[in-house]
């Protein structure tokens, strides 16, 4: 039978005309959006799409089946939004507080996905600095939810969102000869972009570089996650940073860490949450970037 997300697929294939930019709005690998394509194929027992050499279109059998497809999701749509109203969820504020570079790398396609499921409930983001300052504020009561590294001794729920890869940024044009993967002692002797102190990702940088054998000078510090790799790109040295920052078009190199460099990523809640924040953690595990599908292509990440 098909299913709901199958059709999503569809859709979003159709609306993007390639398979590469429906995956990447869909937050899935591509070879699970083909997989479920010839999936839906199957059941209905014929081909849906063309794939061509630059581009995709509809069969006769897809041309018929995608004004069904379409209009199943906006019978679901309706009903969501009828069980939204029943329990609450359709006005309100939710409070949510995380640190600088998740709410500017994983956050905003779930932002973006629950505005569009939640329009009338309206979001108040806190940011901090440091995972420990993110601790603090929440066991003080200032959001509703979390959204960090794992907390050490919470005694609330915790859900994993995934696990975050780091990446090395070089110029372009960098000198630097090798595979896409680097150890980051070959970069010993380099000037770094490194993170403003009390900035989380400063001690993180600190400890990997100790790990391999030195200690990162400093070219230049910034506070914003986001200038790390443009100023790494721009050649001032290089920049250690999370791989969901980078943009989709970044025009600096990029090299994976040898020993990897990862963080765990979670929500996590005082308590027993109420229906609209588990409602929003439930659309944080969906949509949240831990790692985009852009940067796993680059790094040859299976």
């Amino acid at each position: 039978m098909a299913s709901l997300r199958q059709f999503e697929y569809l859709v979003a294939v159709v609306d993007e005309g390639s398979f590469t930019r429906a995956a990447e709005r869909l937050h899935v690998t591509q070879p699970a959006l083909s997989h479920q394509i010839r999936a839906l194929e199957r059941t209905l027992g014929g081909p849906l799409l063309e794939r061509l050499p630059r581009a995709v279109r509809l069969t006769p059998m897809g041309r018929a089946m995608l004004p069904h497809a379409r209009a199943a999701l906006a019978d679901a749509e309706r009903a969501r939004v009828s069980a939204r109203r029943a329990s609450g969820l359709e006005r309100g504020e939710l409070q949510l507080a995380t640190v600088y570079s998740v709410s500017l790398g994983v956050l905003p396609a779930a932002l973006r996905t629950w505005r569009r499921e939640h329009p009338g409930v309206h979001i108040r983001l806190f940011e901090h600095r440091h995972a420990d300052e993110l601790l603090a504020a929440m066991a003080a009561g200032q959001a509703d939810v979390a959204v960090g590294p794992p907390p050490p001794g919470w005694d609330g729920p915790v859900r994993t969102l995934g696990v975050e890869e780091f990446v090395v940024v070089l110029p372009e044009d960098d000198p630097l000869e090798g595979s896409v993967n680097i150890e980051l002692g070959t970069l010993a002797d380099r000037s770094w972009v490194h993170y403003s102190p009390g900035n989380g990702l400063a001690e993180l940088v600190d400890r990997v570089c100790a790990a391999a054998g030195f200690q990162p000078s400093a070219a230049v510090r910034t506070e914003q996650t986001a200038a790390a790799p443009t100023l790494a790109a721009a050649g001032l040295g290089p920049a250690l940073v999370p791989a969901n920052v980078i943009p989709p078009r970044f025009d600096g190199r990029l090299l994976r860490p040898d020993p990897p460099v990862r963080r765990t990523l979670t929500a996590y809640t005082r308590g027993r949450p109420d229906p609209l924040t588990t409602a929003f953690v439930d659309v944080l595990a969906r949509r949240a970037t831990v790692l985009p599908e852009h940067v796993r292509r680059r790094l040859r990440l299976d």
